[in-house]
């Protein structure tokens, strides 16, 4: 695929993601949900689509929000650690089945989810999951330039 910014020749379709992205963000506060969980399901989805991009933003962001580079460390082996909240292990576990949704089954319906999480919480963080993976789409297919 050649090097096209998607969202420069379909403005509109950006603006969409862009709205898209600010109601999940509010979803997240209204479903009472802490600004690191989103951190960590964009950091975990990201990681699973390669969206260099997007590692790099969202890496930053978490730790100006005070994630810790131990965490950051084991993130992509989460359900190995024991680093993790309940609430933070059943959002990775909702954003690896969106994001892996040809492979995964419904993870949001696991017993450990929906003690951690209530409904209106595994909605929010659904719908961040699906926000992210849109992202990283759009980074990836636009091969937004990533360099130090």
């Amino acid at each position: 695929m050649s090097h096209i910014n998607i969202g420069k020749q379909f403005p509109g379709a950006y603006q969409a993601m862009l709205a898209l992205d600010a109601q999940t963000e509010v979803a997240i506060r209204e479903a009472g949900l802490p600004p690191l969980l989103a951190d960590l399901v964009k950091i975990r989805a990201s990681q699973l689509n390669g969206c260099a991009y997007c590692l790099r933003m969202h890496t930053r962001v978490a730790l100006e929000h005070g994630e810790t580079a131990d965490r950051l460390a084991v993130l992509a082996a989460w359900w190995e650690s024991q680093y993790f909240t309940p609430a933070e292990r059943a959002a990775l576990r909702i954003a690896e089945g969106v994001t892996r949704i040809a492979e995964s089954r419904d993870l949001a319906s696991e017993p450990d989810t929906e003690q951690a999480l209530d409904d209106r919480q595994i909605a929010a963080v659904t719908w961040l999951a699906i926000a992210i993976n849109g992202w990283n789409r759009v980074a990836v297919s636009s091969h937004y330039p990533v360099a130090p």
